[in-house]
Formats: structure tokens, C-alpha cells, sequence
């Protein structure tokens, strides 16, 4: 499968809109054209950087599907794409011309759960009123007026991407065996997350000096 590192996080039911400047990168967008499911992986960088590659990747990321495509007049891409199912790598291949990997689905395990509805409650509101304290503090929110998937499976994937929280945390997120463990691994990364909130409220003073991984677009 055709493959495109980011130093983001895609997740299940998340919109990612894509500038595609680099000429590999044209070329993945357009074999992916050329297919019936217009898809491709999108997987997180551990280390190094998106554009010239040298990069180390995650092995654990997310099926893109391209929704709206603009080629601009200098060959450029402007892109929307929507997360639709996790991926897991089974073996990176030669990148000739793009990063290509060689992967399976992954389907999450107890999707079905009797309390997933509740947790999803719990969540909602928990991500709510964080995202409210970012806007306080001035860092980067998802709009509080979004909705989220009635089914608790696509709504832990909804909640990951909307909590106030950094690619390393969502990327935990995502690896989750279920939405289970995935809503345990949400609470302790909130948890954190409002302790540094609360301070920085407490000690606006400090905030500017604190080194934290919130806010990634």
C-alpha cells in the first residue's frame, strides 16, 4: 500500500486535509487516483522529519480515503481524506518512488461491550470541558459543537482525536487493543493532561515555560 508518514496521528473517522508539495508524494496522489478505493496508509513518525525522508515509523496507523482532491497550477495537491480503518505493517518495502508498505487490517477487540456506552458518556464530557480550558488558556481546541459517532467503537476513535493531547499520546491511542483498554489509556492521558491544564491556570506566570505536547494540528 502506498504510504505517508506525517509527524500526526490519523484516526478512524478524523478528516486530514493534506498540502502535497513533495514530487513523491504528487506521484503517491496520483497512482492513488488511478485506483478504485483512492486510499493509502497514514502512519506517525517516531523520529526524523516528513519532508526528505530518513524518517522512523510507527508500525501501527490508518487507512485514508481521499475525499475532495484540488491540483493547483504548480502541481501541487490540496487534499481532504478521512481516516477509515486501522492498519498494522507487516514489513516496510523499498521506497521506489514513495514510502510502500506491505500491511493488514487490524480490527479492534471488544467492540461489542455492554459498559462501552457509558465510558463513551464519561468521556464526552471530560473532553468537553478540556477543550474549554484550552480556549481559556489560548492553545489549540477542537470546536466544543462537533458530534461524535453513536456507535462506541467509532466513538473512541472520535473522542482520541478531539482530546486536547499530542501525536505520542494519540498514537497510544490508536495502538489500543480495543476500545476498552483505548478508553483506559484516554482517562490516564486526560488525567495529565488536566493536571498541567490546572496548573498553568494556577501559575499563568509559568505556562509559556512549560514543555508539553499539546495542541499538534
Amino acid at each position: 500500500m502506498p504510504m505517508f508518514p506525517l509527524g500526526s496521528v490519523l484516526l478512524p473517522g478524523a478528516v486530514l486535509p493534506l498540502h502535497v508539495f513533495e514530487p513523491r508524494y504528487r506521484e503517491l496522489v496520483q497512482d492513488c487516483l488511478a485506483t478504485t478505493d483512492h486510499e493509502f496508509g497514514v502512519v506517525l513518525i517516531e523520529r526524523g522529519l516528513e519532508v526528505g525522508g530518513g524518517d522512523f515509523r510507527c508500525m501501527i496507523g490508518t487507512v485514508a480515503r481521499l475525499i475532495q482532491v484540488a491540483e493547483l497550477e504548480d502541481g501541487r495537491y490540496a487534499l481532504v481524506t478521512v481516516g477509515t480503518r486501522r492498519l498494522r505493517v507487516r514489513e516496510w518495502l523499498p521506497d521506489d518512488p514513495y514510502p510502500r508498505a506491505d500491511v493488514e487490517d487490524w480490527p479492534d477487540e471488544d467492540a461489542d461491550d455492554p459498559t462501552l456506552d457509558d465510558r463513551v458518556s464519561s468521556a464526552w464530557a471530560r473532553v468537553r470541558r478540556m477543550n474549554a480550558m484550552a480556549a481559556e488558556l489560548g492553545d489549540a481546541h477542537a470546536d466544543a459543537t462537533l458530534e461524535i459517532s453513536s456507535d462506541p467503537l467509532v466513538a473512541s476513535y472520535h473522542l482520541s482525536a478531539l482530546a486536547p493531547l499530542g501525536p505520542a499520546d494519540q498514537q497510544r491511542l490508536l495502538a489500543a487493543r480495543g476500545p476498552l483498554e483505548r478508553f483506559d489509556l484516554l482517562d490516564a492521558a486526560l488525567d495529565d493532561a488536566d493536571a498541567l491544564q490546572q496548573f498553568r491556570l494556577q501559575h499563568p506566570s509559568n505556562g509559556s515555560d512549560l514543555d508539553h505536547d499539546f495542541g499538534d494540528s
